[in-house]
């Protein structure tokens, strides 16, 4: 009887951020997810998470990337995989500045999240998702997080201190909701 060496039947324990990473770039490349509606993430035992997305979110993101443009010094990314210790997460937008992408150059899930991440609510999206998120994307770097409300048509402003008065990224928001 041959016995199967290095074989996981079940993850033991969290999976770490590169871990996260290593699955997601899998996910990416793998042909069968090619067409899949919705942005996919992983949670922290690497179970996929997905959420589809309305055309009205589609509209305010794309909105949100056009006015990011104005701030300079760097570039707006639409849905970035971010590995984080508590999942790999897919923020709707992230700001990333210049020397954010050069040190970051060829990675398929970031290992660090960019400046600025940006999730646009969905009425699946739960307070507690919206916070875990927030919570990862700050620890793994971010300065701030954006939650934008599309129905209220008003956005909050986050950083390691909690709920901000005001951005570092400041973007005329007029329009945006239109």
């Amino acid at each position: 009887m041959k016995i199967v060496d290095e074989v996981q039947e079940l993850i033991e324990a969290p999976l770490s951020s590169r871990e996260l990473a290593d699955r997601y770039r899998e996910l990416c490349h793998d042909r069968r997810f090619a067409n899949v509606p919705g942005k996919i993430e992983l949670d922290v035992w690497g179970r996929v998470l997905m959420t589809p997305a309305s055309v009205y979110h589609g509209r305010i993101q794309g909105r949100i990337c056009q006015k990011l443009a104005a701030l300079g010094g760097g570039e707006t990314i639409i849905e970035p995989g971010v590995a984080t210790d508590t999942g790999l997460f897919v923020p709707d937008l992230a700001w990333a500045s210049a020397n954010f992408i050069s040190a970051h150059v060829g990675e398929i899930a970031l290992s660090g999240a960019p400046e600025l991440c940006i999730e646009v609510i969905s009425p699946s999206n739960s307070v507690k998702e919206l916070e875990d998120k927030r919570v990862a994307y700050l620890a793994a770097g971010a300065k701030e997080v954006w939650i934008v409300y599309p129905q209220s048509k008003r956005y909050e402003t986050y950083g390691k201190q909690g709920l901000l008065q005001r951005s570092a990224y400041p973007i005329d928001w007029l329009g945006v909701f239109d």
